[in-house]
């Protein structure tokens, strides 16, 4: 008989996947002692469901707005991915985008992942420090000037650029300065949209 040092934690387990929206990864089910032959007995009687590979939930746990996310999050995994693009524009409350799928930012070195079913993986060169990156509901997220720029260097409508662009400034997410500045070193289709949008803004 395990020992209680040995022991399943299923009430740490449950605190962290009553963070992320009743989901948790085989890594932090492994961290609380949970074996892999464990999760599968769990799975079986009802107490937890499979979603994909390497994700679990708490059955019957409610559902949120944001679920979609978190899961594609945590399946690529919390540490390297980042939600960014319309995604992260939804998350920030900027627009009236409705993405359908769900956009990551990886690292180049990452280009390899297999994106899971509804998850688009976007690449950077260079990995994004801590001035890119805010937490929104508890994930890891591009800021609203990274998001916007992104998003519009990938084909998001216009117009959903320019009112992304117009909320950031009256919550004062963005500056024109900066916003404007990164969008120089993009350069041209993007640079040219996202000046035409904090004109419009100002004017």
């Amino acid at each position: 008989m395990a020992d209680n040092g040995s022991a399943p934690d299923a009430v740490a387990l449950h605190r962290v996947a009553y963070a992320q929206d009743g989901y948790f990864t085989v890594r932090q089910a492994r961290e609380h002692r949970f074996s892999p032959q464990l999760l599968a007995h769990h799975v079986r009687s009802g107490r937890y469901e499979r979603v994909r590979r390497g994700l679990y939930r708490l059955r019957d746990y409610p559902g949120s707005s944001h679920e979609e996310v978190r899961a594609a999050w945590l399946a690529v995994g919390s540490d390297r991915a980042v939600v960014s693009h319309e995604s992260a524009l939804e998350l920030h409350g900027l627009s009236d985008v409705l993405p359908n799928t769900v956009h990551l930012l990886v690292s180049r070195a990452d280009r390899g992942l297999n994106s899971p079913h509804g998850t688009t993986l976007h690449t950077t060169k260079t990995n994004l420090g801590h001035s890119e990156i805010v937490i929104r509901e508890g994930m890891r997220v591009t800021t609203p000037a990274r998001s916007i720029i992104d998003a519009a260097a990938t084909g998001t409508a216009p117009e959903q650029v320019e009112m992304a662009v117009r909320q950031a400034l009256e919550q004062g997410l963005v500056t024109p300065r900066s916003l404007l500045a990164r969008a120089r070193r993009r350069g041209g289709r993007v640079a040219e949209l996202i000046q035409m949008a904090v004109r419009e803004a100002s004017s």
